[in-house]
């Protein structure tokens, strides 16, 4: 890959406004992203994995107040404050400074590996716009059979998202724009439905929604070819969000240091 198309990974490391984030206070920290995981900041640990990836030539971290990461990254790394309106406004901003392709994660997704960014960006197919990294439901009880992870379930595929999302061209902005609508409505259900398509949404609360019917509704709505990657390792879906994931981490950490090196 040319230095011309190399991509831009950008990390999102803030928190939401309001009461303390519990994976902070538990760590007893001042935000989740420095909380250690075998003994290394996250947003370092995610960093560091970033910087292994041969295509990717510039890492940016978001969050509201830059001057918390003050002397923890890399002098290379440029901070950014994120946008009070939510991570998908962060994305759209970034998208608009620094193009695509963009590669987006988060500072809780303490357990990535270079190898599994690799593996979203060469499994994307070549007409994708957005690739989005998931792990399916075999895959996670397969490598952390004792993790309780969020899935989603479609008829030819049940899976959890890895937190790792490829913005390959221009227009994959649209998708960015379409999450920005429905977090923005995501207390008004009815505003999210009439967002989507009513229809889309029953059939997924029905369990009749398909990988291709969500790529058409996706592509009606934006004009976006956007495609699920199922990603090998399990673990990839294995974030931050919660105590009991801080415990699964520490265990986690060392048998893939181990297993990746690093």
């Amino acid at each position: 890959m040319t230095a011309a198309s190399a991509i831009t990974a950008l990390v999102l490391a803030g928190t939401r406004p309001g009461k303390p984030d519990p994976v902070a206070v538990a760590g007893g920290v001042s935000h989740k992203a420095l909380l250690p995981i075998d003994g290394v900041p996250m947003v370092v640990r995610v960093v560091n994995a970033l910087q292994a990836v041969p295509a990717i030539g510039q890492i940016v971290v978001c969050l509201e107040d830059p001057t918390v990461l003050d002397g923890v990254l890399p002098a290379s790394v440029q901070v950014v404050p994120s946008r009070p309106e939510g991570p998908s406004a962060s994305v759209l901003d970034s998208l608009a400074r620094l193009g695509t392709p963009l590669l987006v994660t988060t500072a809780d997704n303490a357990l990535l590996q270079p190898q599994w960014v690799e593996e979203l960006l060469n499994k994307a197919a070549a007409q994708t716009d957005l690739a989005v990294g998931v792990a399916t439901q075999a895959a996670i009880q397969q490598s952390v059979p004792q993790t309780k992870r969020t899935y989603i379930r479609l008829t030819d595929m049940v899976f959890s998202g890895c937190n790792l999302f490829y913005f390959k061209t221009s227009v994959s902005a649209r998708v960015a724009d379409l999450w920005r609508s429905v977090e923005k409505n995501r207390k008004h259900p009815l505003r999210v439905a009439w967002t989507l398509g009513l229809g889309i949404l029953l059939r997924a609360v029905l369990g009749k929604l398909s990988t291709q019917a969500l790529y058409a509704r996706i592509y009606a709505l934006t004009s976006a070819r956007a495609e699920l990657v199922p990603l090998s390792d399990g673990r990839a879906a294995v974030d931050v969000d919660k105590e009991a994931d801080i415990i699964l981490a520490e265990k986690l950490a060392p048998l893939l240091k181990a297993q990746y090196g690093g």
